[in-house]
């Protein structure tokens, strides 16, 4: 029986894309348990996440895509924790947008497992809100962390550069409706929900998108 839990933080800042600026507030999950942890994104606030993370040892800081708002203290936090920022390289153009002097430390891939605290998370890459976008499953804890794919209502946003509205509905179709419907979705931004909700209206979605 895993040990792990998961924790929540949210930061505030700024989101730029395509001559645009927005103020955000981001989730940061955080997975483990009291000796070690995984950071689900980076936003925002380095000392604010080193904090919750404390004194454990962090297995890596694992980016859902490369939009600044979700990375722009991942190279900050990685210095601090000691830890590894873990990319896929489909977002490298937006990550050099962010960090230009510094590259991610690894890469993520569909099928890649990375485990914390005796529990194994997926990684689901789920193309559509950005090129290399990611969610991580983590089946033994009944939940999966879809950054900026999934949210409470419908798919991630699709309106600016580098995103596609038919992928990302494709993405959701083939990845993650079928994942159980007890699944708890914790997103990006906002509220958490369910695959078992979120069903329904994805379906409408899905034809919209085809």
């Amino acid at each position: 029986m895993s040990g792990a839990r998961v924790e929540h933080l949210v930061t505030s800042g700024v989101f730029a894309l395509d001559g645009g600026e927005w103020q955000v507030d981001n989730n940061v999950w955080l997975v483990g348990d009291d000796s070690e942890v995984l950071v689900v994104d980076a936003p925002h606030d380095a000392d604010a996440i080193a904090a919750a993370v404390g004194g454990r040892r962090v297995v890596a800081i694992v980016c859902t895509h490369a939009h600044n708002d979700h990375v722009d203290a991942a190279p900050a936090l990685a210095d601090a924790v000691g830890a590894p920022v873990l990319l896929h390289p489909d977002d490298r153009v937006l990550w050099d947008m962010a960090h230009p002097d510094r590259e991610p430390d690894g890469a993520l891939a569909d099928g890649r497992e990375i485990t914390v605290a005796g529990t194994v998370l997926r990684v689901l890459h789920t193309p559509g809100h950005t090129p290399g976008a990611v969610c991580l499953y983590a089946p033994g804890l009944g939940t999966v962390f879809s950054g900026d794919t999934l949210f409470r209502g419908g798919p991630g946003a699709t309106g600016r550069s580098f995103s596609d509205f038919p992928t990302i509905i494709e993405s959701i179709r083939d990845r993650l409706l079928g994942l159980p419907p007890h699944t708890v979705v914790r997103t990006g931004h906002g509220d958490p929900t369910t695959i078992g909700e979120e069903a329904p209206h994805l379906k409408e979605w899905i034809e919209r998108g085809h």
